[in-house]
């Protein structure tokens, strides 16, 4: 069990959203719950107060910058943090201020964990060199079986210092018992305009999370089925103003119109899970593990997801939900016509079988128990270079 005083520097570029940050936060919140002094060292974000909620400490840094002499100036702003702060241990998330982490946890001889959170791209030396930072934790942990290979391949890392931790949802808040029912009706009532499903896909806007491809699936129903659904496309486009408006353009020239909404960040998922009839994951590159399928299945909806990379072993296709072959627009509506088919108790089955696959493995409470064994298990090594 960790020591209840330990004090763990936690490495991410911000605080804004995605799977990375989610995690930070909840790791916070066990360090804390440990009985330990949890640090985040970020350029912060929207989730700041909740940061603060949990009883974590942000330490303001210019950590999204990959500017060679900014990394360096960081390295010696954590360096002295882990002098003052007495650190026991550095946990990077992100590639670039995962340098400076990883040399001030060495010039401080203290260990140094990453968390490996995506398939990163690029085929060059120097790229490959770049993202190899994420590989060179004393202990590494890849959120999917799908991430432990890709880092065997691509780095060549002995697979007894990679550890898989699965992230997971938190069943305080992602559980259909603990909503406002009336506040799930009322979003419910505003958003559906009186049809009969309410189709939903989370996502930031940019390509690769398949929006475009969810639309032509979409524009392959036939009148009927369309007119049965309404369909939601939450997320930031976060400055991609022209592939905003390319959606848009999308909408009408296929003139679904009266049956796509497109919507900025919402903050409430759960309530918003909850008000949907069918979540949709069609992303055209590989998800390191794709949190959107875990959090659907724990409110009790059924997921179409793309068959590759993380998604590949969070959804049971025909049990939790569909997956479909990556791009391929056809299969996608299939698979929206094969949920449209479904009858009552199929659905009310595929429900319960979605709630009973998460909650037996992949809760927050799980990703925060194995983490901490991964800081026991690395304090109790000497510290030094893998390198």
């Amino acid at each position: 069990m960790v020591k209840s005083g330990l004090t763990v520097l936690q490495v991410i570029p911000e605080l804004n959203a995605g799977g990375a940050e989610r995690t930070t936060l909840e790791m916070t919140e066990a360090i804390v719950a440990a009985g330990g002094h949890a640090l985040v060292a970020s350029e912060g974000g929207r989730m700041d107060d909740e940061l603060a909620q949990l009883g974590g400490e942000l330490i303001r840094l210019p950590l999204k910058s990959k500017s060679p002499i900014t990394l360096w100036q960081n390295r010696n702003a954590l360096r002295r943090v882990i002098s003052e702060r007495r650190v026991d241990l550095v946990h990077a998330r992100s590639r670039a201020p995962a340098w400076s982490a990883l040399w001030a946890a060495r010039a401080s001889q203290i260990p140094f964990i990453t968390t490996y959170h995506g398939a990163y791209g690029g085929r060059s030396k120097l790229k490959v060199f770049y993202n190899s930072v994420m590989a060179r934790g004393d202990l590494v942990i890849a959120n999917s079986e799908y991430i432990a290979d890709h880092i065997c391949v691509t780095h060549e890392l002995p697979a007894e210092r990679i550890v898989t931790i699965p992230r997971g949802v938190d069943l305080r808040i992602f559980s259909p018992e603990n909503l406002d029912l009336d506040r799930v009706q009322s979003l419910r009532t505003d958003l559906i305009n009186e049809r009969k499903y309410l189709f939903l896909l989370p996502g930031r806007l940019t390509e690769w999370k398949g929006q475009r491809v969810f639309l032509e699936a979409l524009n392959r129903l036939s009148d009927a089925e369309k007119s049965e659904i309404t369909a939601i496309l939450v997320g930031d486009a976060q400055g991609r103003t022209a592939y905003l408006e390319g959606l848009k353009s999308q909408i009408s020239a296929f003139h679904l119109d009266e049956l796509v909404k497109i919507s900025g960040h919402y903050s409430d998922m759960p309530s918003l899970y909850a008000a949907s009839d069918l979540v949709l994951a069609p992303s055209t590159r590989p998800e390191a593990f794709g949190r959107v399928a875990i959090e659907a299945n724990a409110m009790g909806k059924p997921v179409i997801a793309s068959d590759h990379g993380g998604q590949r072993e969070t959804v049971r296709s025909g049990q939790t939900g569909w997956l479909t072959k990556p791009g391929d627009v056809d299969e996608l509506a299939d698979a929206m016509r094969r949920f449209l088919n479904q009858s009552e108790t199929g659905l009310t089955n595929m429900s319960r079988s979605a709630m009973e696959h998460v909650r037996s493995k992949y809760t927050t409470q799980a990703l925060q128990a194995a983490t901490l064994h991964v800081y026991d298990r690395v304090l109790s090594q000497t510290p030094g270079s893998t390198t």
